[in-house]
């Protein structure tokens, strides 16, 4: 009994010595950036109420399927291509990262949101367009404008993790 007492002890002060403890990334280690919900405005349904419309907002939408290239019907996603993600009627939200705006817009692949979500991040101006398509544990980023790859991968990490909250599976 009193060694079961001792064992139980010691493993939780293990737990709450891993709990408490942080450990820094390594050097040149990107860190993805903070990230918040902002209060919706009027603005944020510039593009359209839901992602459906977005895509069919002229601009965004064209944009939108340019980014892609051949993987918006086929190629990496094959034989669905990407616009298979790209259902939802969740409203768009605002979510601040290092302090730029964007408007986002979530979705999923109709019946399996929980391994196959996608999230589309729209710079203020709309000329720069981040997406991350999640395809069952593996992530896949696109980038349109003047956003770097890596830089695109960093921010659309940070805007999922910020709309994790209000993700509808």
């Amino acid at each position: 009994m009193r060694h079961a007492l001792r064992c139980t002890s010691l493993a939780a002060l293990a737990v709450a010595a891993a709990a408490g403890c942080t450990i820094p990334p390594r050097p040149g280690v990107p860190v993805a950036p903070a990230a918040e919900i902002v209060p919706v405005d009027s603005h944020v349904a510039m593009y359209g109420g839901n992602l459906d419309e977005a895509l069919r907002n002229p601009v965004i939408g064209n944009k939108v399927r340019a980014m892609f290239g051949p993987d918006w019907t086929a190629g990496q996603f094959a034989p669905t291509g990407a616009r298979s993600y790209f259902v939802g009627d969740t409203p768009p939200r605002r979510v601040r990262i290092e302090g730029t705006d964007y408007i986002a817009y979530t979705g999923c692949v109709p019946g399996d949101c929980a391994t196959r979500p996608v999230l589309l991040l729209i710079r203020e101006g709309g000329e720069d367009i981040i997406a991350r398509v999640d395809d069952g544990g593996f992530s896949h980023y696109y980038t349109y404008g003047n956003v770097g790859r890596d830089a695109g991968r960093l921010i659309a990490d940070s805007g999922m993790r910020a709309l994790a909250p209000f993700r509808t599976l």
